[in-house]
C-alpha cells in the first residue's frame, strides 16, 4: 500500500509539473477579444458587487483578449514580465470597467501573450478600437428579448470584415453575455476554433438598455 500511495503522488506531482510547464509565454495560435455588454453583466452579477461601472452608461466594454490554440487555450503562463502597476491597470477602466477587472486578465491571459503588461494592454486597446460596436444597441430604452443571432448580425454589418465563423455570441442565465471575436496575433479577423464557436441559439434572450 505504501509504495502505492508513493507511485500515486509521484504521478500526481508529474502531471501537475507538465500542466504548469506546458502553457508557455507567447506560444499560442490567435486571439479571442471578448466584449461585454455592461447592464447584462449588471443585472447578472455587477449589481449585487456595487460595481462602480453599473452606476455609468457603458455598453460594450473589454471583458478581455484572451490567447488561443486551435483547441483549448493557455492560462496562468509563468513570465518574467513585471506585474501591472495600479497607474496601469486603472488606466483601463474606460473601456474595461474597472482596474480590478485588467488586473485579473493581465494574471490569467496577458502573461500567456508574451508581451509586457503595458504592450498588453496597449494591444487590447487596438483591438476593442479596431472593431465597431453598433450604435443600435445603445437606443434602446427598455430592456427587450431577442435573438442571440441578431446580435452577431448587427456586429458583422457593422464589420464587413468579419464572417459568422470569426464571431460567436454567448448566453448566461436568459441573457445575452457576450461577443467574442477571433483575431490574429496582427489583429486581423479569423476563424475561430471549434471550441470557441458555440453560438448561443436562444430566440429570446434578455438585452438590458444603457443605465
Amino acid at each position: 500500500m505504501r509504495l502505492m500511495s508513493v507511485l500515486l503522488l509521484a504521478a500526481l506531482s508529474i502531471g501537475s509539473s507538465l500542466r504548469a510547464d506546458g502553457d508557455r509565454a507567447g506560444e499560442f495560435d490567435y486571439y479571442v477579444m471578448a466584449l461585454s455588454w455592461s447592464p447584462n453583466w449588471c443585472v447578472l452579477e455587477g449589481d449585487a458587487r456595487n460595481a462602480e461601472q453599473c452606476e455609468s452608461d457603458a455598453g460594450w466594454l473589454l471583458h478581455g483578449l484572451w490567447p488561443q490554440y486551435h483547441r483549448g487555450w493557455p492560462d496562468y503562463c509563468p513570465t518574467v514580465e513585471r506585474a501591472p502597476s495600479r497607474r496601469m491597470t486603472g488606466e483601463m477602466t474606460d473601456i474595461m470597467g474597472s482596474g480590478g477587472l485588467a488586473w485579473h486578465q493581465w494574471k490569467k491571459h496577458g502573461v500567456c501573450s508574451g508581451l509586457s503588461a503595458a504592450q498588453y494592454y496597449a494591444l487590447s486597446r487596438e483591438a476593442y478600437g479596431k472593431i465597431t460596436r453598433p450604435e443600435a444597441f445603445r437606443k434602446l430604452d427598455k430592456s427587450v428579448t431577442l435573438p442571440a443571432s441578431l446580435v452577431e448580425e448587427a456586429f458583422i454589418k457593422a464589420n464587413p470584415q468579419l464572417a459568422p465563423d470569426m464571431i460567436t455570441v454567448t448566453c448566461r442565465d436568459g441573457h445575452i453575455q457576450e461577443v467574442r471575436i477571433c483575431l490574429s496575433k496582427g489583429l486581423d479577423p479569423v476563424p475561430c476554433g471549434r471550441d470557441v464557436v458555440r453560438d448561443c441559439r436562444m430566440t429570446d434572450a434578455r438585452f438590458e438598455p444603457l443605465r
